[in-house]
């Protein structure tokens, strides 16, 4: 009996796997990991890893035991090279194949890195993905330290802070016209440039790198910028956006769109191939979406999981995200794409506040910042698709629960 292989071994790999055993499959299951440590969590790596608040164990999803005690085969330190859908086996790097009746795929995404040529190779330019890429950077994480940040999204912002904490001199650049373009309003921008600038972070946007320049020994020692100015810097972290991990599935001549295409159910364009988590791309509300989150890494790995057994349920996300920084918490419920209006909302306790995008008269999604109630009771009314009245989410007086019960 061939059994299942999952070539990933991440959060979706680790939910799919134990789902599998949860449904009751006693058949063999594999799960094929590049890295050498068993499935862990990744948002504490930029944060409370790199601090040194979190010891390295307490990262593992689940205790090695529990992989053994589930009959769930670790191939870890292993790249999986090609895929031979004809005859269902998977190559590794080390010439071995292995048979399978069914393939699961959440090879997940990798770092977007700075070209070579511009000094993207230098010693001391570090991207924050995996465990082996904070355990090379925490070292240059030095006092008095130049730290430079080439990007103003989460990653980049959650690296700032945690440099600041430890006590580095930080600049972040920004080539688009604000932080968070992308991803949040200008007001959730305007709220965590203030948080920075008061922790000593500088943060230069619409400022747009032109090359990084090292020294004799080949280390980073300075950032020259497209206005001609240069930054002084003892380490560049760079956190300009990740791309799906799609390459075996190319090769193997599944489908792409943004990502491993899939149906509704995570099934690939090959029948008894599925993807989960942050490479795979699925239907969802007429289009075609791909996130990048722990939530959507664990939800989508169980619901795979039940449909490669038969369930064929389909997929059903509700997008969530989070963002620690200094001691704020942000909370993310909903997808923004397509917002034309945005409502604040100051909340009960100090500090509590929280931005509601709309599009006309329909509620899509809120940024919680250091208030868990509107968060959650904003994520309730998203997935249920209830749009209150702007007016009421702006008055702090309103009860944002009495809005569930109308």
């Amino acid at each position: 009996m061939s059994g299942i292989l999952i070539i990933g071994a991440g959060q979706a790999a680790a939910s799919l796997a134990a789902k599998l055993r949860m449904l009751g499959h006693d058949g063999p299951i594999t799960m094929i990991g590049e890295e050498p440590a068993p499935p862990y969590q990744r948002p504490p790596l930029s944060k409370a890893y790199l601090l040194g608040e979190m010891e390295r164990e307490r990262l593992y999803l689940r205790a090695p035991a529990f992989w053994e005690e589930q009959g769930i085969a670790l191939r870890l330190g292993t790249r999986a090279e090609a895929i031979d859908t004809a005859a269902r086996l998977v190559r590794l790097a080390d010439g071995e194949s292995l048979p399978y009746d069914q393939l699961a795929l959440t090879t997940g995404a990798r770092p977007r890195r700075l070209p070579a040529a511009i000094g993207g190779d230098l010693d001391q330019v570090f991207t924050v993905r995996t465990l082996a890429d904070v355990d090379r950077m925490r070292p240059a994480f030095a006092p008095g330290a130049r730290a430079l940040i080439v990007g103003g999204g989460y990653i980049g912002l959650e690296a700032a802070a945690v440099a600041a904490k430890l006590g580095l001199k930080v600049t972040l650049i920004e080539a688009a016209p604000r932080i968070l373009q992308r991803v949040a309003c200008a007001e959730t921008a305007d709220h965590f440039r203030r948080l920075h600038a008061a922790h000593g972070v500088e943060i230069r946007e619409g400022t747009a790198l032109e090359r990084l320049e090292g020294d004799g020994a080949g280390r980073v020692r300075a950032a020259r910028l497209a206005d001609g100015t240069a930054i002084a810097a003892d380490l560049v972290v760079v956190g300009i956006g990740i791309d799906p991990d799609t390459e075996l599935a190319r090769q193997a001549g599944l489908a792409i769109d943004n990502g491993i295409r899939t149906d509704e159910y995570g099934r690939s364009s090959d029948p008894v191939i599925w993807a989960a988590g942050d490479c795979a791309s699925f239907p969802w509300r007429g289009g075609r979406i791909r996130l990048e989150s722990v939530g959507n890494a664990i939800d989508q790995g169980e619901a795979v999981a039940a449909n490669m057994l038969g369930q064929m349920a389909p997929y059903e996300a509700r997008p969530w995200f989070w963002s620690d920084q200094y001691d704020e918490k942000l909370q993310i419920a909903g997808l923004n794409a397509g917002y034309d209006r945005i409502v604040r909302r100051a909340g009960a306790e100090p500090g509590a506040l929280s931005h509601w995008y709309y599009q006309g008269d329909r509620l899509l999604a809120l940024d919680a910042m250091n208030d868990a109630r509107a968060y959650m009771i904003g994520k309730r009314l998203i997935e249920a698709g209830r749009s209150p009245d702007p007016a009421l989410i702006a008055d702090p007086a309103t009860d944002l629960k009495a809005l569930l019960r109308s």
